[in-house]
Parts: structure tokens; sequence; C-alpha cells
């Protein structure tokens, strides 16, 4: 009897382990299992699965991607919206209203590349110095956030496989390690596109936080000179007109200074 029950252990224990180990098999093998089943539904299932995977693959996203910026960019070309901020705005929207339309056209459009300053001094022209600033902020702060959020989830995943070099790979250590202080810099520094830079640390690893933050801070001395000369451009011997336009004037000048001493450096490179 105890033969028996040991016997019967045994063979309740080896059945167990059996089933434990082939557990694992058989989960992995369930599509073979559905397409021994009769009918086309496992052939469907595995085409949409392969189609998925081309679809979502890097480089489809990254090609995407570069059809959105193409498309947009042509729409700037072919309609021009920058000229309706300035001429065509609707008589019918003022106050709070217009600013945040405004934001968001400024926004939208510099995502397809159109050039802040041209914005900012619409801003100023409608809506004066205190309104225009903070409205011309928030449309650099949106479109910033649309850019990065697009390059993130469209372009990163293709392009950090050909960070290399020794140029690209610090950018990047500088902008996934020190995302804030970095990306203040680079709109601090005048030089620098708008949409270049909102690319560039999307492909990096900065945050998401880090990011906005930079972008409302670093922009806003330079889009509040934008704003005010705009504002004031009726008066151009206004002293708050003259200030706007030493304010940008002055850091360009700095900043091809700085990039002229660097020549070698960035040559040697």
């Amino acid at each position: 009897m105890l033969d028996a029950t040991t016997r019967s252990g045994g063979t309740t224990t080896a059945t167990s382990q059996a089933a434990t180990k082939a557990s694992p098999q058989a989960t992995t093998t369930v599509p073979e299992l559905a397409a021994a089943v009769p009918g086309a539904v496992p052939v469907r299932l595995g085409l949409t699965a392969r189609c998925a995977r081309v679809l979502l693959s890097p480089w489809s996203r990254f090609s995407l991607l570069v059809a959105l910026l193409v498309g947009a960019a042509s729409a700037v070309l072919l309609f021009e919206p920058q000229r309706l901020l300035a001429h065509g705005w609707p008589p019918q929207l003022g106050g709070v209203a217009a600013a945040l339309v405004f934001a968001v056209a400024y926004g939208l459009v510099t995502v397809a590349f159109v050039p802040r300053p041209l914005l900012s001094l619409a801003a100023g022209a409608l809506f004066g110095s205190q309104l225009g600033i903070a409205t011309a902020v928030a449309g650099s702060v949106l479109g910033a956030g649309i850019a990065f959020g697009l390059g993130r989830v469209l372009g990163q995943d293709a392009l950090r496989p050909l960070l290399r070099g020794r140029v690209l790979t610090t950018v990047d250590g500088q902008f996934s390690r020190h995302g804030f202080r970095s990306m203040l810099a680079v709109r601090l520094f005048p030089g620098v596109p708008f949409w270049a830079a909102n690319y560039c640390a999307a492909v990096s690893r900065m945050g998401w936080l880090p990011f906005l933050l930079a972008t409302a801070l670093g922009t806003l001395p330079n889009t509040a000179a934008y704003v005010v000369a705009g504002a004031r451009a009726s008066t151009p011997t206004s002293p708050a007109f003259l200030i706007a336009m030493a304010c940008i004037a002055v850091p360009g000048l700095v900043a091809a200074v700085v990039a002229w001493r660097k020549r070698h450096h960035l040559r040697g490179r």
C-alpha cells in the first residue's frame, strides 16, 4: 500500500512537473495551435500583426514625422497664416478670447517653422506689451511642447541609434543629464533656431517638465523685446522702442562674437 502511494505520489509529482515545464511552451505555441484550426482567421491576424509591426516601426514613424513637417511647411508657404495673424485678424474677436486664439495659432505655426520674431512682433501690435508678452510666451511653450511630443513619439527611436561622433554624443549627454540648464542656455542663446532646439531635445532623454520650464523662462527675455518693439513700432523714437531694439541687437552681437571666437575649437572637433 505504501509502495502504491509512493508510486502514486511520484506519478502525480512527475505529472505536475511535466505540466509546469510544458506550460511556457504551450503558451508560446498558441498561435501555432490557432493556425491549425480550420478557417482564415489566424492568417488574417498574422497579417494584421505584421502590418502593425511595420507601421509602428521606428523608421515608419520617423517617415510620418517628416511627412507631417513637410506638409505643414508647404501649407505655411501656400497660405501664409502669419500674415493673417497680423493683418487679417477677425474683428469679432477681442480681449482674452483673441489672445487665446492667437496663442494657439502662434504655437501651431511655429511647429511649421514660421519664425517666432515675426509672430512676437504681431502679438505686440495686436495686444500691446503686457497681454502680448503673455500671449507670445504661451504660444512659444505650446509650440515647443507640440514639436517635442511629435519628435519624442515619432522620431526618437529612429534617430537615437544615429547619435555617433563626439559632438552629437556630447550634446545628447548634456540634454539628457542636465536638461533644464542646457535648454535654458539654448533658449537664451539667440543663434539656435527654435524648431531645431525642440527636435534635438525630443531625441534626447530630457524630461517634459524641465523642457517646458526652461522654454518658458528662456524665451521670455527675447520674446518680450520683440513684443515691446511691435507694440511701440508706431513711435520708433520712444525710449521703450529703443530699449527693446537694444535688447534684440546686443544678444545677437554677443552670440556672433562668441561663435567667431569658438570657430577654431569647433573645427578642431
